[in-house]
């Protein structure tokens, strides 16, 4: 157009990515992982939980994660937080274009069917 100047791709602005959109991208990680990691199906409580909820922290290009998790027992716990972690890390860096420095898993509640079969909240 004439009399129109090109604005070069650094002065146009930026995209800022809401937090609760980062959250959602972590929140779906997560649950990726737990169905993709041993012992997942797709379904990992059986039913009964909740699905992983995160919340996120973002400060220029780094957002900090907080996941909070319910896991099958018995399995390797610290392999299912890593799975977690990694797969969060790659998601929001990948579809985000944020790096993340912090992952802190949270395992708010264990299933064991153990407890199915004693009827019982708590395995001993």
């Amino acid at each position: 157009m004439p009399g129109v100047r090109a604005v070069e791709p650094g002065d146009r602005g930026a995209t800022r990515i809401a937090d609760r959109v980062v959250a959602k991208i972590a929140s779906q990680a997560a649950r990726e992982a737990l169905a993709d990691g041993p012992g997942g199906s797709g379904d990992e409580d059986g039913g009964r939980g909740t699905p992983p909820y995160a919340s996120v922290t973002v400060h220029e290009e780094a957002a900090r994660v907080r996941v909070s998790v319910e896991l099958g027992y018995p399995a390797d716990l610290g392999a299912r937080c890593r799975a977690v972690r990694q797969r969060v890390v790659e998601r929001v860096r990948t579809l985000a274009g944020m790096e993340v420095p912090e992952v802190v898993v949270t395992v708010e509640r264990l299933h064991s069917p153990h407890m199915e079969r004693a009827g019982v909240e708590r395995v001993r």
